[in-house]
């Protein structure tokens, strides 16, 4: 494939000069342009994409009108200007650090014989290849910033994707527990209405989850002490209301993972109604739910000043409860134990704030 013949404009007031410019690099493989002033070459460089693109920019110092520090600078400032080779007759080299801090790609000093083209020629290729590198660049920088700005927009997009997907779950959720809640509520059948509410409270655990996402700024995590009071007042409504007007919650403002959030809420759920089941047989108590830290562990209680050890197995329990807090706990890598020295009943779960690497192994064993 043949490459296109590189354009260099030459800009200096002597035309003999030129001429020997001219000769010299079109044998290397140039075509050159003549300006004889400042002004013209800045005119054919403004010009230049009706007239054949100008590669690269070779400028005289002493010229009239417009000098070459002039010219330059006024080059510079055109979008898209082509490289310069700044060229002078001049051995001071302060000029070659002006022309160098105004913008020039190379500096050489020229005689009037001619010996300084084969200088110019690599000087001329070297401004090529340094433009060409400028060039890809600002290609590739530009190549970032534009994939930045789309991997931002696909970010933006999936947030609010994900926000309205737990928006829809959360709705469809809540009004699973609210059809569970008006059919606890007509049940007649003490085992019904407690199977149902038990029900409620687990979807409503689930809900109240995605609920949280959804209003939330960041759809990473939950923040616990609200969840678990917006839970609690979700059982508060439950057909089992009436026996909850003592049930209290004093949690620190914890914040985790949506998943670990649903176990928490699942376990403070089963053992909330087994609290209003059992503790209390001839009405309502207190209970209380505390959530707090110690470090990266937490330490999640439930408590109430009931009948303790001295409630009676009910024979119509399944022990579904029982396997549930198990399961949640195994997710949360959670240890579970009974306060022997509470009159009542004291649950007590300790497990670490961040996911173990059992706690995550549990997780993908059960999704």
């Amino acid at each position: 494939m043949n490459q296109r013949t590189p354009t260099l404009l030459y800009i200096d007031d002597d035309g003999a000069l030129a001429r020997l410019v001219d000769r010299g690099l079109t044998r290397r493989g140039y075509k050159v342009i003549h300006a004889a002033s400042g002004e013209e070459g800045l005119e054919r460089i403004r010009d230049a994409s009706a007239k054949g693109g100008i590669d690269v920019v070779a400028l005289d110092q002493y010229m009239p009108g417009l000098d070459g520090i002039e010219t330059l600078e006024q080059i510079m400032a055109i979008p898209g200007a082509p490289p310069v080779v700044f060229v002078t007759a001049s051995q001071d080299s302060s000029i070659a650090v002006t022309a160098l801090k105004a913008g020039a790609a190379d500096y050489l000093v020229k005689d009037v014989k001619g010996d300084f083209i084969p200088l110019l020629h690599v000087a001329a290729e070297g401004a090529l290849r340094q433009a060409e590198l400028q060039r890809a660049r600002e290609e590739a920088e530009a190549e970032i910033h534009a994939s930045r700005d789309r991997y931002a927009a696909l970010a933006a997009e999936r947030e609010l994707l994900l926000r309205e997907v737990n928006h829809r779950v959360g709705n469809s959720l809540q009004i699973i527990a609210s059809l569970l809640h008006l059919q606890a509520s007509s049940a007649t059948q003490d085992e019904v209405k407690a199977a149902l509410t038990n029900a409620m409270g687990r979807v409503a655990a689930v809900a109240q989850v995605h609920r949280r996402l959804y209003t939330s700024q960041d759809l990473k995590s939950v923040v616990l002490n609200q969840y678990l009071d917006s839970l609690l007042e979700d059982l508060r409504r439950s057909a089992e209301g009436n026996r909850m007007s003592r049930l209290t919650v004093k949690a620190e403002p914890i914040e985790i993972d949506p998943d670990r959030a649903v176990a928490v809420g699942i376990i403070v759920n089963e053992l909330v109604m087994n609290a209003v089941k059992y503790a209390y047989p001839d009405g309502a108590g207190p209970i209380h739910v505390e959530l707090s830290s110690q470090g990266e562990e937490l330490l999640l209680s439930i408590t109430d000043d009931g009948v303790g050890d001295n409630v009676k197995a009910d024979p119509r329990s399944t022990g579904m409860g029982q396997r549930i807090v198990a399961a949640m706990a195994t997710k949360l890598d959670a240890t579970v134990e009974r306060d022997p020295d509470h009159s009542g009943t004291r649950i007590i779960l300790r497990f670490l704030r961040t996911p173990t690497v059992s706690d995550k192994a549990n997780t993908a064993a059960a999704g």
